[in-house]
């Protein structure tokens, strides 16, 4: 940064001191350095994932199934509930949706829930 001079306090005192933003912007940026991007660390994908659709709507379900299939993630236990027609738009997703190349295979667990084993996926899908 720069160090007032004489000359620059007199400056001031008249009201005549103007600093040189850019140079100070420069200064500062660079003491901080701003310019240098800190790396941000990658969060490793977990194994198995939990997503519960309760209370949820069919496009809240849907989304939530989009983004747990393009996460990464390689098996999913899905709760859809025992009665109500998430559980019935779940399967039909599963089998003739925009869904059915990313899922390799789902099978029931019990009345409401299914485990999910999402295709590996390549960088370029999604």
């Amino acid at each position: 940064m720069k160090h007032l001079t004489d000359a620059d306090i007199e400056d001031m005192a008249r009201g005549d001191f103007a600093p040189d933003l850019i140079a100070t912007r420069r200064s500062v940026r660079a003491h901080l350095r701003l310019s240098q991007r800190m790396p941000i660390p990658q969060q490793p994908i977990p194994e198995n994932a939990v997503l519960d659709l309760h209370q949820r709507t069919e496009e809240q379900s849907w989304n939530a199934i989009m983004r747990l299939a393009s996460s990464g993630v390689r098996r999913a236990t899905i709760i859809t509930g025992a009665s109500g027609i998430l559980k019935i738009k779940f399967q039909e997703w599963a089998r003739n949706s925009i869904l059915a190349p990313y899922i390799q295979s789902v099978s029931a667990i019990n009345n409401g829930s299914f485990a999910v084993v999402f295709a590996k996926q390549s960088k370029t899908q999604f």
